[in-house]
């Protein structure tokens, strides 16, 4: 599924226009990144937690030369699923 798609489903199902929709799925968007990027964490009961993880160093390998490399440490998004998702989604 398409953001734009993400946004016809929400016009419809909120009774928006969808330009209206567009804001709103673009300001949640937003939303969820800047308390990301601050380090914070956006948890929605039944659904999910996002939350940033640390990634340490490590080593890794070029595929092309097989050369070793090193992976600098990183911060990354995850995504944990709620149970009602994991529910909805089992049957």
């Amino acid at each position: 599924m398409t953001k734009a798609e993400v946004v016809d489903q929400v016009a419809a199902e909120a009774d928006l226009s969808k330009s209206d929709a567009g804001e709103a799925v673009d300001a949640v968007l937003k939303v969820i990144e800047d308390a990301l990027a601050r380090g914070g964490e956006v948890n929605f009961t039944g659904f999910g937690k996002f939350t940033v993880a640390e990634r340490g160093a490590r080593q890794g390998v070029n595929p092309q030369t097989g050369e070793r490399i090193e992976i600098s440490a990183s911060r990354v998004p995850r995504f944990s699923a709620g149970s009602a998702l994991k529910k909805s989604v089992k049957g």
